[in-house]
């Protein structure tokens, strides 16, 4: 879970730090307070893409940083740095790492489900990627989307001999060229990770040294050095223990501590002689993670993909240079491996169309407790016809359809959910998606668009159920949801000598009343405050006061119109901003 949130310098935040405990946290404020950069900074903490855009006029650096307890109990802290050129870097427990082991790491601890996630549900090529990972296909898939590589390679070899002699000749040569201009490099898996943290050990070497030795010297040289120090100590409580007893296991640690001291002494002295402060050692780094860089922008985004492409370009050129008479033989190999592929593929989708129905009426069960219980769900596969609709994914094509209402046929979620049937299918679809795991943080923003009334209820009820498993965040506008949260964030800002700036700041007692109050209808008028307290009292008792609050509000229900994808426009479901 995430502990402790810094920010700096991040778009309308200059500075802004925040705790976070367990259950369910809401964070709630007028449009453009900066909920959304919040939400933007934690996604850089994710391995997101950086921009200079994001750093605040005038700065020349933005960072975010978090303490996050992960599910085995250890405290770690993740940091991202991102200049006004547009650069950045990112940190795991103060060591150098790429954006993408960030990402790496950093899933495993935290989800975020951005703005408009739901729309992608329109997609129908999500939907199959969707039942892969819930219903745990994915090492299966792997499998397939390997023997889908092999059955490639093996066909381009087949085609690569069936060139004429000059198209051969104009491919031979590009290819040698290409793989010339990696074998110069010669790159190794993960280089660049493991150049880059020693270029930032080299680069601050001089720090480096001078703090080595100063906390040598203050350990072991310096006139008052702790060991020395120490000695006077242990004296003093052998003197104590000759007079009382109780002082003996506290004698008894000198040797324990002394060993261990003598041990950080030792480490100090040979960690300030290895560093070497060397401006040409710097420099070939320098050099050599240009050349990486290059590799990677011209032939994969990793050094692992490079050398992939390597491989599969020297496949690519042996194939070229193969004897025409051995044609038949490529031509079998190649058959070979697109019969293996289907036996994979056959077998895949036969284990997709088995999970497709528990993964469905578990989607229904979700459904029903969002206020849609008589909400359908299937999947509608289909088979590719013919070679050109082979995939790494397979031979399936599958698209998960919705029928909202009794009586109507399921159909394609773009052609019948309204935007709060997406919200609510979107949320249950992320509660069925999302690992189960003790201490890890579910963030939500604005997972209650296009919805309201009875059926915000339902949403933020299902929130607080999920945040018995896990720490949940989530941006809200509506005031059903934010009642059931066990801590109320305001994010406010406010304009000071012609800056922006953003703050966050808990709610307590009259604070959330209020707040909730605005929510609610804008204003803090009695009416509104005594139906927002209402409100709040029965949310802590897990019970619904949708119509008292309404009732309080002087506004009409909504929760009739939801179906239709509307906000309501009564004073009991309206939201300021």
């Amino acid at each position: 879970m995430i502990r402790f949130i810094s920010i700096r310098q991040l778009a309308v935040i200059e500075a802004l730090d925040l705790s976070l405990e367990s259950g369910l946290t809401v964070l709630t404020g007028e449009t453009g307070a900066g909920k959304s950069v919040l939400v933007e900074g934690i996604g850089l903490l994710l391995g997101g893409r950086a921009s200079a855009d994001m750093v605040r006029t005038g700065a020349s650096t933005a960072s975010v940083q978090a303490i996050i307890t992960t599910p085995e109990g250890a405290d770690v802290i993740i940091r991202r740095d991102i200049s006004s050129e547009g650069r950045s870097r990112a940190f795991i427990d103060d060591v150098l790492v790429t954006a993408g082991t960030m990402r790496e790491r950093v899933a495993g601890w935290v989800d975020l489900h951005g703005q408009h996630e739901h729309q992608t549900l329109q997609l129908p090529d999500t939907h199959l990627d969707l039942l892969d990972r819930v219903a745990s296909l994915t090492p299966q898939r792997k499998t397939v989307g390997a023997a889908h590589a092999a059955w490639i390679a093996a066909r381009d070899a087949v085609a690569a001999t069936q060139m004429d002699a000059r198209e051969r000749a104009a491919r031979i040569e590009l290819l040698s060229f290409q793989l010339g201009d990696i074998d110069k490099v010669q790159p190794l898996d993960d280089e660049d990770e493991h150049l880059g943290a020693t270029r930032q050990v080299l680069a601050n070497a001089d720090r480096l040294q001078r703090l080595g030795q100063e906390a040598y010297a203050a350990l072991y040289e310096d006139e008052h050095a702790a060991l020395q120090t120490l000695s006077v100590v242990w004296k003093r409580l052998d003197e104590l223990a000759l007079v009382d007893v109780s002082v003996h296991p506290y004698a008894a640690l000198r040797e324990g501590v002394k060993a261990q001291l003598d041990d950080l002494a030792f480490f100090l002295r040979q960690y300030t002689a290895s560093i070497e402060v060397s401006p040409d050692r710097l420099q070939q780094i320098e050099d050599r993670l240009a050349q990486l860089e290059r590799l990677k922008r011209k032939y994969g985004p990793t050094l692992v993909e490079v050398r992939r492409h390597h491989q599969g370009l020297a496949d690519q050129l042996a194939a070229l240079q193969q004897p025409e008479g051995q044609l038949s033989a490529l031509q079998a190999a190649a058959d070979a491996a697109g019969s293996a592929y289907l036996v994979g593929a056959r077998a895949l989708s036969s284990a997709r169309q088995r999970a497709a129905a528990p993964f469905t009426a578990r989607l229904r069960a979700e459904l029903a407790d969002l206020a849609m219980p008589d909400a359908d769900v299937s999947f509608r596969f289909q088979e590719a016809s013919g070679e050109g609709e082979w995939g790494a994914s397979g031979i399936d094509r599958a698209e998960l359809l919705l029928s909202a209402n009794p009586g109507e046929a399921p159909r394609p979620l773009a052609r019948v959910a309204s935007g709060g049937e997406l919200s609510r299918v979107m949320l249950a679809v992320k509660v069925l998606d999302t690992p189960e795991a003790v201490g890890r943080t579910l963030i939500f923003d604005e997972v209650d668009a296009g919805i309201g009334g009875r059926v915000a209820d339902s949403v933020g009820a299902r929130l607080r159920a999920l945040s018995a498993h896990a720490q949940v965040v989530c941006v809200t506008h509506l005031p059903q949801v934010a009642a059931y949260a066990d801590a109320h964030i305001h994010i406010s800002k406010r304009v000071t000598g012609g800056r922006t700036l953003t703050s966050a700041a808990p709610l307590l007692a009259d604070a959330r009343i209020e707040e909730l109050a605005r929510m609610m209808a804008g204003d803090t008028s009695s009416a509104m405050l005594e139906g927002a307290r209402a409100l709040l009292k029965a949310k802590a008792k897990g019970k619904s006061l949708q119509g008292e609050s309404e009732h309080a509000a002087k506004g009409e229900s909504e929760s009739g119109r939801d179906d239709a994808g509307r906000r309501g426009k009564g004073r009991g479901a309206k939201v300021s901003g």
